[in-house]
């Protein structure tokens, strides 16, 4: 099976990561190259409050990791994933193969690589239809 490109957010436990970031964070590449995968990026995306608590945490730690893997092996890193004590919360999505170089870049901290410009048509298209839609009055009720 050919390997895919995925985008993974990690939402470690604040507490957890502010005593020991290395090792927290340092387990993401060692269960992606476990698997059979290899890591494009893996960096710091930021502490936020959580909207909701999570296993009574109301603070997260997200982490963003790029990386390639054989599909098959996606449901066992998830598995791992769930079984961290570290790790609250993963999410992965497979990226379409035409933006990775663009994501990786971004996710380095390069310039971001456009491929395509707007088209003036389009542009004006939506600015036309903007214009031309009839205002709604409400009624006062």
């Amino acid at each position: 099976m050919a390997a895919n490109v995925y985008e993974g957010m990690f939402i470690f436990d604040s507490n957890r990561f502010g005593r020991d970031p290395q090792a927290v964070s340092g387990q993401i590449p060692q269960m992606i190259e476990e698997a059979g995968g290899q890591v494009l990026v893996s960096r710091l995306w930021g502490e936020r409050r959580l909207a909701y608590p999570i296993a009574g945490h109301r603070k997260g730690t997200y982490w963003l990791a790029y990386f390639r893997l054989d599909a098959s092996q996606l449901k066992g890193l998830e598995r791992k994933c769930r079984l961290s004590e570290s790790i609250l919360r993963v999410l992965f999505l497979k990226v379409e193969p035409r933006i990775v170089d663009a994501l990786v870049a971004h996710a380095l901290g390069g310039p971001s690589v456009r491929t395509t410009e707007p088209s003036p048509v389009a542009v004006e298209a939506v600015v036309v239809d903007a214009v031309e839609l009839d205002p709604v009055e409400l009624d006062d009720a």
